[in-house]
Parts: C-alpha cells; sequence; structure tokens
C-alpha cells in the first residue's frame, strides 16, 4: 500500500498567547502540494500570527509546525524551506530590480551564473523580463508587487507565505493581480498559504480556505462549500451579503424543515441533519438567491413587502425591501440587457420576494453555536 501523502504546510494543535491574550489557539491545518491555501476572517482574529507561525518568526506555545513532514518549530525563519512576501514589499531602494531579486542568491553564495540565469528566469515569470535595470522607485505598485514576488520565487521554496500582499493596490489593479497571482501559483505549482481580510479576494483565488474568529478555525473547505454551507452565522455572515432570520423549528419532513420566523413567516429550509421541533435556529439566505416580482408568484417561501431603497451596482441592483410581517430583506437582481430588466420594480412599489427551500440554510443560534470547527 502506497505512503500517505506528506502535506507541504501542517499545524498539529498549535497554540500562541501574548501575555493573557490567546491570539491562536489549539488550531489543526493541512495543506497539500501545490494549493492555493487561504486564511481569511477579520482583524485580530489570527490569521497572521498563523502565518508567523509557520514562517518562523514566531514560535508556538503548544503544538507542532510541521513543513514537508519535517518539525521545525525549532528552526530559525532562513532554515524554513518557505519565503514571506508582506504587504510592504521592503525593495531595496539603492538596488536595482535584478539585484534586488537577487539578493537571497547572493546570501546563499549561489554562484554568479547560476544566480543571473534564476533571475532572469523569476523576472520573465512575473513578466518584468525588460525591468531588471529599473530602480523600484521607477516602478508602478503592481510592478513592485511583481518585484517582491520574483525575489521569493527564485529562491525557490516549498511554500510561499503572503500577507495582505495585494492591500495597497487600487480595486481595479488588485482584481487584475488576483488574477495573475493565481495564474503564476499555477504556473510554477508551488504552494501558497495566504492571508486575507477580502472575502472576494480569497473566494476568487483559494483551492482551499480557513475561516477564523479569536484564534480559532470556525470552518475549513473549498470555497464554494464555505460560501453555499456556511457552518455558523458568523462565516455566512462574513462570506458575503446574507439575510438572517431568527426562529422555531415546526416540524421536518424529509430532509426539509418548516421553520417559523420571529416576522411569522413560514419557510422551509434543506437540512441535512435531523432538527427537533421547538429548536431554536438561525435562517440564512443568499440576497442572489431572493426572486423578486410585482406579481405574486406560486410556491413556497414567498413574502410581501415594499421595496424602500433600490441602489445601482453596475452589474446588478440590490433591493431593500421591507417585508409586511416586520423585518426587513436585501434582494440582488442581475442587470440584463441594454437597459436592465428591473422595470417595475422601484422604490415605493409593493413587491413579492420568495425562494426555493434549498436556498434557505438552517444554521445554529448565534449563543448556541459553540465553537466547533466545520470541515468539508
Amino acid at each position: 500500500m502506497a505512503a500517505p501523502a506528506v502535506n507541504d504546510v501542517e499545524l498539529q494543535r498549535v497554540s500562541k498567547r501574548y501575555g493573557g491574550i490567546r491570539a491562536v489557539e489549539g488550531i489543526d491545518l493541512r495543506v497539500g502540494h501545490g494549493q492555493f491555501y487561504s486564511l481569511l476572517g477579520p482583524s485580530g482574529c489570527g490569521k497572521t500570527t498563523t502565518l508567523r507561525l509557520i514562517a518562523g518568526f514566531e514560535q508556538p506555545d503548544e503544538g507542532r509546525v510541521l513543513i514537508g513532514g519535517r518539525d521545525v518549530a525549532a528552526l530559525p525563519p532562513y532554515r524554513r524551506d518557505v519565503n514571506t512576501v508582506f504587504q510592504h514589499y521592503a525593495l531595496f531602494p539603492h538596488m536595482s530590480v535584478a539585484e534586488n531579486v537577487a539578493f537571497g542568491l547572493r546570501e546563499k553564495k549561489v554562484p554568479a551564473a547560476e544566480a543571473g540565469e534564476r533571475v532572469s528566469q523569476a523576472l520573465a515569470m512575473v513578466k518584468l523580463a525588460q525591468l531588471g535595470g529599473r530602480q523600484p522607485r521607477e516602478l508602478s505598485g503592481g510592478q513592485q508587487q511583481r518585484v517582491a514576488l520574483a525575489r521569493a520565487l527564485v529562491n525557490r521554496p516549498t511554500v510561499l507565505l503572503r500577507d495582505e500582499p495585494l492591500g495597497a493596490l487600487d480595486l481595479k489593479l488588485r482584481k487584475e493581480m488576483q488574477v495573475e497571482l493565481k495564474g503564476l501559483q499555477q504556473q510554477v505549482g508551488i504552494t501558497f498559504v495566504y492571508v486575507t481580510h477580502d472575502q472576494e479576494e480569497a473566494l476568487t483565488m483559494s483551492d482551499r480556505m480557513a475561516v477564523m474568529q479569536d484564534g480559532r478555525i470556525l470552518q475549513e473547505g473549498t470555497p464554494r462549500q464555505i460560501y453555499e454551507h456556511p457552518g455558523t452565522p458568523f462565516v455566512a455572515d462574513f462570506i458575503g451579503l446574507t439575510n438572517f432570520f431568527q426562529g422555531v423549528v415546526l416540524e421536518q419532513e424529509r430532509d426539509r424543515v418548516l421553520v417559523e420566523t420571529a416576522e411569522a413567516l413560514r419557510v422551509w429550509c434543506a437540512s441535512g441533519e435531523r432538527t427537533r421541533p421547538g429548536t431554536l435556529v438561525t435562517v440564512a439566505v443568499r440576497p442572489e438567491k431572493i426572486a423578486i416580482d410585482t406579481t405574486p408568484p406560486s410556491g413556497l417561501n414567498v413574502a410581501s413587502g415594499r421595496v424602500v431603497a433600490g441602489i445601482f451596482l453596475g452589474d446588478q441592483t440590490e433591493y431593500r425591501v421591507r417585508l409586511d410581517h416586520g423585518g426587513e430583506v436585501v434582494v440582488r437582481r442581475q442587470n440584463v440587457g441594454l437597459n436592465g430588466s428591473n422595470a417595475g420594480v422601484a422604490p415605493g412599489s409593493q413587491v413579492y420576494v420568495s425562494w426555493v427551500p434549498d436556498a434557505g440554510l438552517v444554521l445554529p443560534r448565534p449563543t448556541e453555536q459553540g465553537r466547533e470547527v466545520s470541515k468539508e
């Protein structure tokens, strides 16, 4: 029987404290070879500390850090087979682009001919082959980002660690760099561990991702699994926009449950687990999964209300609807055709919102969800 594959990065029950504060608390993490793995969460959730533990800039108080199956907890950063790229690229202003990229090779005393070839290859990879002689001040923000990346790639690490590397770029350039970065990662086949607070960035680039809160991993899985099947209200709320209804389970029928919400709505939702009548739950529905009409639709989960706002977002329009039973929902509708297709849905108009049962997710109440990790 073949031996199990060794993960490029593995954390086993790792904890880190600063004084009386637990920055990371007993996390387990496995990153397979060639994966683009993102750590996602709000400021202070422990994602950067986790990256620094992998890099060797911090030492764990408990647990083990393994890279390529080797325990590296006692090794300094320069002896770990990783490279780190931070948001502030830390390029040497007095050196040319090529000299910046070659810096690590000189420190390792790589022969000049080999170093020159590897620098040329790294600059070609990041599409800066013609700019090796320029100074960092002569480059745009996106080009400086590429130089920092080339400087990391030239060392041929097993794992590349990136901490909010695109945060300083404007929105358009950031989106372009997301596509380029993912394509480059696939091209070179290096494992990336990527820290970000930007949900869209993580969804766009990741093969797998972990959502963190208060030093713990709340849920880990593919971007689609986490977006479509969040395990807790926090994850559902942090990954994209979500409508929440608090309610109580009335009955279960096969793989669906009937929930009565605080707004006196009765809605059917998908549920893969047995849920007892009387259980307090949170129902989550994504805005793009809700239909909005000016005439009553047939089917389940229909509520009437009035549009209180319509916000044009370019490719879609966001509607805020105050329900007749109380409460408010957000609906997002795609703009189709030259002038869109949302005629008749205007602020003040009477509308009907509806969604299919599979679009409603039954989640534990925030006060009862505990701190269990959800894995897909």
